[in-house]
């Protein structure tokens, strides 16, 4: 017998599961408009909102999260901190920095505490929203403004005692590194190298991989301290 209604799969692929986001900021003005926000993508549900990263941590323990938008001065428990326990107890969950500070420390700090985003205040609703999507998924997520802090950050502080770059490279992953060195983000490298978006998300799975890099941020740093930039 045959049928024409869809089976279970091609129900679920059709409507798969929206990212459960929690947003965690400790100004109310901030964090509910920006939760409502959020909720009209389609693909986008906020299952909670927290005043600092211990009600952060405490929305991710009771109800299964893949996003935190996590703002990083916040009393209580800073973003800081809250991103650093995340890392560790839940590293299933995707941190994205969203903060208004955007000085060397604060960026680097966040970022070895294992956010895989930051974006400052200044982003817009439909930046924020690529971010969330690209951090669920395992990419890093930079906005322009911390890529030149790191990048400067990283030729002002030469770093020491890096491992050297892995000899088998290929050609085209030395020239993603050294994009990714400039500062690029994944579709300005593959405007660059007329290749596709998804052929430089290769790469740098291929290069995070070769290499060991912890974040983006390292990659910029070895790419630095190889000479490539």
């Amino acid at each position: 017998m045959t049928t024409n209604e869809p089976t279970q799969d091609a129900q679920n692929s059709e409507n798969p599961q929206p990212l459960r986001v929690v947003v965690a900021d400790d100004q109310a003005a901030v964090r509910e408009p920006l939760a409502a926000v959020l909720d009209m993508a389609e693909d986008i549900e906020v299952v909670a909102v927290a005043a600092d990263g211990a009600e952060a941590l405490a929305a991710v323990a009771a109800t299964p999260v893949d996003v935190v938008l996590m703002d990083l001065r916040m009393p209580v428990m800073d973003g800081t901190e809250a991103t650093r326990r995340l890392s560790e107890e839940h590293p299933e969950v995707a941190v994205v920095v969203l903060t208004t500070f955007a000085d060397d420390d604060s960026i680097l700090a966040a970022l070895s505490a294992g956010a895989r985003g930051y974006l400052t205040k200044n982003a817009g609703r439909q930046d924020i929203i690529r971010a969330i999507r690209a951090a669920a998924a395992g990419q890093a997520v930079l906005d322009r403004e911390v890529q030149n802090r790191l990048l400067a950050t990283a030729r002002t502080r030469p770093p020491t005692g890096t491992q050297p770059l892995p000899p088998d490279l290929t050609r085209r992953e030395r020239e993603v590194l050294t994009l990714i060195g400039q500062g690029l983000p994944n579709r300005a490298i593959a405007e660059k190298l007329f290749i596709s978006e998804a052929t430089v998300k290769t790469h740098i799975n291929n290069l995070f991989a070769k290499a060991g890099f912890q974040d983006r941020a390292d990659a910029v740093r070895r790419a630095i301290a190889a000479g490539l930039v």
